[in-house]
């Protein structure tokens, strides 16, 4: 769980709005903040938390969706 909190406090720093995640079909999605948006630091420390960016640059992860 200490790796989604960090990656969500990583997150909040680009965008802090209500509703800003959805889970479907085992994958956790982040709706509020963009590939664009972050920077590279913080890309690859989510990448190393389970997070990657679809082809749209909308971030995702297997590891935290829904079991």
């Amino acid at each position: 769980m200490d790796d989604l909190i960090e990656a969500l406090q990583i997150l909040r720093k680009y965008k802090n709005v209500s509703s800003p995640l959805h889970c479907e079909h085992d994958t956790l999605y982040i709706m509020a903040v963009q590939r664009e948006d972050v920077s590279d630091e913080d890309h690859q420390r989510l990448g190393e938390l389970g997070f990657y960016c679809d082809e749209d640059g909308m971030y995702q992860s297997s590891r935290f969706g829904s079991s």
